[in-house]
């Protein structure tokens, strides 16, 4: 399953793979494996990514079109 959402947030956010990989403290290897579905994404990774985006796991996932976090 690709990940478009994941890659859409990070350049409209102007980052490179290796920027948010840095800011995960992963591999841009491994970030680059999330974003185009060959290796499937940790819930822990889920989770920094929706904290860092301010957004939530269902729209980083496709599960919901709502991209604001509901607090």
């Amino acid at each position: 399953m690709k990940f478009q959402r994941i890659q859409d947030l990070r350049t409209d956010s102007d980052l490179s793979q290796k920027q948010i990989s840095q800011i995960l403290h992963i591999s841009q290897r491994s970030y680059s494996h999330y974003e185009t579905g060959s290796r499937n994404i940790p819930v822990e990774m889920l989770i920094r990514l929706a904290n860092y985006y301010n957004t939530s796991i269902d729209y980083l996932v496709g599960r919901t079109d709502k991209k604001e976090v509901n607090r």
